[in-house]
């Protein structure tokens, strides 16, 4: 009992946050802050990690659209809501297929699968723009390849079943829509935040920032139970705000998963918002680094304060 008693006691305080209220101040640190990457690193190119990086997110996203398009063409074909698994049962692939994907990728990429993610990933210095650019390309590459698999598969319904394409729907602006998107988007791009942070108790973290081999920081040595743990409230994060959205946008919060439909479908009214699919993921993913950064973590003034 006393090593138990013992073992609480010392977990319990094993990353102490000594903090005044209405301070930034902290102290006892006993995590270590991963070095912030360079803006180009040229050394990436020549480096098959960071290729393989590439084809793993190009590869995630391509079964990310073939899935969840699939299940939306699924919910629209069925008479009514009650004969298919209707909204839940799309936000539910669309959250199992981000958690399922960033298992299986995080150790190799990250497992971003998104633009608006790379994107705030980016902002927060975890990766360079060499790889945050390549990622890009290589998810709306694969989504663009997904979707076209399914059209390949069902060419005539994916075409009258909307092939999955986002669209702001009858009734709601094109402002609501764009509140929708950096609204999802930033609980999406805060919720990766947050599940990746160095400070927390280090086995729940899997965004390597340049190796992209575990340890991803100092102290993480659990590489299993980290690639579980942070992917799991990714998912969940993805599934709630499909929730609340699909009603309004058909919920975007990835601009590669939207390009890829609309390129495939390409329907008149499939490009006439679709500028909300990227502008509002986009600014949600700023935004949720910003506060991250600068409120949650107060990096900016912990580097002033050792100076």
């Amino acid at each position: 009992m006393e090593g138990k008693e013992e073992d609480v006691r010392v977990g319990a305080n094993k990353f102490p946050e000594r903090q005044p209220i209405g301070t930034s101040a902290q102290s006892d640190k006993d995590y270590k802050e991963p070095p912030p990457a360079p803006l180009f690193e040229p050394g990436e190119l020549s480096s098959w990690s960071f290729w393989r990086a590439g084809i793993a997110e190009f590869i995630a996203t391509f079964l990310f659209l073939y899935i969840t398009v699939l299940t939306v063409m699924g919910v629209k074909r069925a008479p009514n809501m009650c004969a298919s698994v209707g909204i839940q049962g799309i936000a539910w692939a669309f959250g199992g297929m981000i958690f399922a994907l960033v298992y299986c990728t995080a150790g190799i990429s990250g497992g971003h699968i998104n633009p608006a993610v790379t994107f705030g990933l980016f902002l927060a210095r975890k990766l360079s723009l060499t790889r945050a650019v390549f990622y890009m390309i290589m998810q709306c590459l694969g989504a663009i390849c997904g979707a076209g698999v399914v059209k390949g598969f069902q060419p005539t319904p994916y075409q009258t079943l909307g092939g999955g394409a986002n669209t702001v729907a009858p009734g709601y602006s094109k402002g609501s829509g764009l509140g929708a998107e950096i609204i999802g988007t930033f609980v999406l791009v805060y919720t990766v935040f947050s599940a990746t942070d160095a400070k927390r108790s280090a086995r729940d973290s899997h965004v390597p920032v340049r190796d992209l081999t575990f340890p991803v920081y100092p102290g993480f040595d659990d590489a299993q139970e980290c690639l579980i743990l942070a992917p799991l409230p990714i998912g969940f994060a993805v599934f709630l705000v499909h929730l609340a959205t699909i009603p309004i946008t058909g919920t975007g919060i990835n601009p590669a998963r939207s390009l890829g439909a609309a390129i495939i479908y390409n329907k008149d009214h499939s490009w006439d918002d679709h500028w909300i699919f990227w502008v509002g993921p986009f600014i949600g993913a700023a935004l949720a680094a910003l506060y991250h950064t600068i409120v949650i973590r107060a990096i900016p003034f912990k580097s002033k304060s050792k100076s």
